[in-house]
């Protein structure tokens, strides 16, 4: 989240789980259309490698 410490990103999770469900419920996602984006077998072979 960008933030520096975990203490201010704490008030996330102090939420009532209710009106972050009611909230993720209501977005609408955008109409995406597939992308013309072609991974190289380079790239392909280094996400493959174990971390």
């Amino acid at each position: 989240m960008g933030h520096a410490t975990l203490t201010t990103t704490e008030i996330y999770t102090r939420g009532d789980p209710t009106e972050k469900l009611d909230a993720m419920e209501s977005i609408v996602p955008p109409h995406l259309r597939r992308g013309a984006f072609q991974p190289s077998d380079r790239l392909i072979a280094l996400l493959k490698r174990p971390s």
